[in-house]
């Protein structure tokens, strides 16, 4: 005859009549416990692990270089693109320059960049945009990937540019990370 129980919940397969049920040792209980914790702590420290890229500066979009047209008027630009990074006087006009520059970093070690990239606007001397110019670097050179060419030694922001495009890699042109 079997055994009644008052309590259901208190039921196990073996006070029903089926196979008897296992205990789990303790010592089991307790490895169990801490493989869960330990899982997470090794999934947070990997994923620390991972390589950071971030950008800083202008945020470029593929039709940027597009939108802006020559005989557009200083003002239309800033509305177009933004307010410029930085400008300068060349030759008898005005230059806006738009400065992107994108570092990567693993962990705790210091931030390295790996691109930068600057629009240029060139204005004549009326304010109106003359050319427009999107330098980058190819070969190890300062390159102008709208004409595909390369800036003439002895040109008017030749030297600017190799400013900008000098340090790519060891300085970082938006502050120390």
């Amino acid at each position: 005859m079997r055994r009644q129980l008052r309590f259901c919940h208190m039921l196990r397969p073996s006070d029903t009549g089926n196979a008897p049920v296992a205990a789990v040792p303790p010592s089991r209980r307790v490895a169990s416990a801490w493989m869960i914790p330990l899982s997470l702590a090794i999934g947070l420290a990997a994923s620390g692990c991972a390589e950071q890229v971030t950008k800083h500066g202008h945020l470029f979009r593929e039709n940027d270089a597009l939108t802006v047209q020559p005989g557009m008027g200083q003002d239309q630009v800033k509305l177009s693109l933004g307010s410029p990074t930085t400008t300068t006087t060349s030759g008898s006009g005005n230059v806006y320059y738009y400065i992107s520059s994108t570092t990567k970093q693993a962990a705790f070690l210091k931030p390295t960049e790996i691109d930068r990239q600057v629009m240029a606007v060139y204005f004549e001397p009326g304010g109106t945009v003359d050319h427009v110019a999107n330098y980058g670097m190819k070969d190890g050179k300062v390159f102008d990937y709208i004409s595909s060419t390369t800036p003439a030694p002895g040109a008017k922001d030749e030297g600017l540019l190799k400013q900008l495009f000098r340090n790519l890699g060891t300085k970082q042109i938006f502050g120390d990370g």
